[in-house]
């Protein structure tokens, strides 16, 4: 479908707009066995085709995923560490404890569940 792009002659238009990003995923909700399908528009400064403006979108959840996990299981953004280089090593010792949960193979469960089972087992916690 072609977008309607007569508004962008308006006076509210963002200074420096290039590009109008349209992205439609089918998306399948594992738990619930749900299909769906979301469209997403992004708005950019740079001239992008198709494929770049892809790479961009995907890049940009990829980030926001890393993030959403660190504040959901880690609490991050409720840390009260501020001084000095402790905010920077609690966010590298997070981001080293979310790649390790991750990676591991050995059980079948949520990040969340993996961080409670290493806090109360110490051989599943050597193996991590």
């Amino acid at each position: 479908m072609l977008v309607n792009k007569s508004w962008l002659n308006n006076k509210y238009q963002w200074v420096g707009l290039k590009s109008i990003i349209k992205v439609t995923s089918d998306v399948h909700e594992k738990t619930t066995g749900k299909e769906t399908t979301e469209t997403r528009w992004y708005i950019s400064s740079l001239d992008l085709n198709a494929e770049q403006a892809l790479s961009s979108v995907r890049n940009h959840w990829q980030v926001e995923s890393m993030h959403w996990v660190l504040e959901m299981t880690f609490r991050e953004d409720e840390s009260r560490i501020r001084k000095g280089r402790g905010p920077l090593a609690f966010n590298v010792m997070r981001k080293i404890a979310m790649t390790l949960f991750k990676q591991d193979q050995t059980k079948r469960a949520s990040i969340v569940a993996k961080k409670k089972m290493a806090g109360l087992d110490d051989e599943y916690r050597s193996t991590l």
